[in-house]
């Protein structure tokens, strides 16, 4: 399996001087199998336009473009390059879009291709070239073909989001993001007027249980993508329930589960390339005698399972 990041930002592209070593464009992984003519690709941030554009150069003039595009969520930063995606607009491109929903009146297709109004765009939806096909998931098992297999999971963010473990001949890719720990959700002092110990004790169980899930779901993994958007110290002071990460406690994660490798990503907007060298120093550490790899994903980075 061929892993290719386009795009490993979170929240809004962030192009600049201060981010050229790791990227600033938002979330796009490609996914290629030996042996096969599939292309996936996991969301649609605006890393897809440069994908779309290899795409046509590389791909188009050995026959018509067949991609699968498996979306984590539909927050914007991660279908805002959809409309600027080059194959979307060619004759013959077929392109089958998978994807969670939150509502269930408001359709994948509504969401997505409801960029291409004119609202927000000069062409529409309908005057699109491509033949597509919109599929909403939720957590279960798809077998594609050519041997693929696709397991979602769902995450803690604050919209329905899909993680993805993909497995194709004994190799495992997964990812985990936009995700935070699971949490109890009820009240827990009992000096505290609302407690009540049967919710509080229900509610310590039930985040226990889809921590132990998230887990499962991605030991195993020859390369694991994970949410790392904050460091501890910004989690734990301002940014719980935002659905992102501590770096640090993934680290632990992927050297609990003895992960092969983990590439840290979402980068929070605002960090700089200086900033991500420094914490590579301090939390991250080369594969070696068996040991673990973790590594901040940087943009273009190709990696071989």
């Amino acid at each position: 399996m061929h892993v290719k990041f386009w795009g490993v930002r979170g929240s809004i592209p962030c192009p600049g001087p201060a981010t050229c070593k790791y990227g600033g464009n938002t979330a796009c992984i490609e996914l290629r199998f030996p042996g096969t003519d599939r292309i996936i690709i996991i969301d649609a941030g605006s890393g897809i336009r440069e994908l779309g554009n290899e795409l046509v150069a590389r791909d188009l003039p050995l026959g018509p473009l067949a991609v699968d595009i498996f979306l984590t969520h539909t927050h914007w930063d991660h279908i805002l390059g959809f409309t600027f995606f080059a194959p979307i607009y060619i004759p013959g491109t077929r392109l089958n879009i998978y994807g969670p929903v939150t509502f269930e009146n408001d359709s994948l297709r509504n969401i997505v291709g409801g960029q291409l109004s004119y609202q927000y765009f000069p062409i529409r939806q309908s005057e699109l070239s491509a033949d597509i096909t919109y599929h909403s998931l939720k957590e279960e098992c798809l077998e594609l073909e050519d041997g693929i297999k696709v397991t979602t999971k769902y995450l803690n963010h604050p919209i329905a989001c899909l993680g993805y473990r993909v497995e194709y001949q004994g190799k495992t890719f997964c990812t985990a993001y936009d995700t935070e720990p699971f949490q109890n959700l009820f009240c827990t002092d009992p000096e505290d007027p609302p407690y009540d110990e049967a919710m509080a004790t229900e509610g310590a169980l039930v985040a226990r249980e889809q921590n132990e899930k998230l887990e499962a779901f991605v030991k195993g993994a020859g390369l694991l993508v994970y949410d790392a958007q904050y460091t501890r110290q910004e989690y734990e002071t301002s940014r719980k329930g935002w659905g992102h990460s501590a770096l640090e406690d993934v680290v632990t994660l992927a050297r609990k589960l003895e992960i092969r490798s983990t590439a840290l990503f979402h980068h929070e907007p605002v960090r700089t390339d200086e900033q991500l060298d420094d914490l590579a120093k301090q939390h991250c550490q080369s594969g070696g005698s068996g040991s673990p790899e973790i590594f901040f994903a940087r943009e273009g980075m190709q990696v071989e399972l």
